[in-house]
């Protein structure tokens, strides 16, 4: 990709990234999230919260994409930026540094020095739900945010869906009907679009239960960069 096209998709993620943490389209998120943002864990009391809509993370070339649920409560609902601050986050974090995507493999907050080269990290919802479950039309509300979000990615080739409902947001995104079923490490290619890489999410329910270990997620990453021209 050339300097000018560098340029344009940083000037459009910039112009987005400033619509999306003005949104207050959803009332329900708008409450939880700064009711959250108001009463903040013990552990984070000293810490001022982001509270706000997260939005998308990375490099603008990036030929790789990830795609998780939502931000976390206490986790980028607390740094403002994505998988940052709570133990999928770390997870991931790892992960992408093992693969040659990331300069560290911490991920503690929002100004720690991570960088990421050839991937962008984002969510279909950008406010963090009550109980990690947004609903429908909030989902609806916010598909046109990223929409335009992986629009703005031409690099993009490969994106890494963490979780059934990544996978199927994307799915849907590209006219996939039917969608094959999910299934962790699978590989679905929808026609003139990048090619969906399935991998279990970096939830503590999946790896605090031993569903996802550390080994099965590398094990995604070293296929994504292997599909990278």
């Amino acid at each position: 990709m050339d300097g000018g096209t560098d340029a344009s998709a940083e000037r459009l993620l910039g112009r987005l990234t400033e619509e999306i943490v003005a949104c207050r389209a959803c009332d329900r998120l708008v409450s939880w999230r700064e009711e959250v943002a108001r009463t903040p864990r013990a552990s984070f009391r000293h810490q001022k919260y982001w509270g706000r809509p997260v939005p998308g993370f990375g490099d603008p070339r990036a030929r790789l994409g990830i795609m998780g649920l939502a931000p976390a409560a206490h986790g980028a609902n607390r740094t403002g930026r994505m998988f940052t601050g709570d133990r999928s986050g770390d997870w991931l974090y790892r992960a992408l540094w093992r693969a040659g995507f990331a300069n560290q493999p911490d991920s503690a907050h929002a100004d720690d020095g991570l960088t990421l080269t050839d991937a962008f990290v984002t969510a279909p919802v950008k406010c963090a739900p009550p109980a990690n479950k947004p609903t429908a039309a909030e989902q609806a509300a916010c598909l046109p945010f990223l929409r335009r979000e992986l629009a703005a990615l031409t690099s993009l080739q490969a994106i890494v869906a963490l979780g059934a409902l990544a996978y199927a947001t994307l799915a849907r995104l590209y006219g996939m009907r039917p969608r094959p079923r999910f299934a962790h490490g699978q590989v679905v290619r929808p026609d003139g679009a990048p090619a969906l890489i399935c991998s279990y999410h970096v939830s503590q329910q999946n790896t605090f239960t031993g569903r996802l270990t550390e080994e099965m997620l590398d094990s995604v990453f070293v296929k994504a960069r292997q599909m990278l021209r």
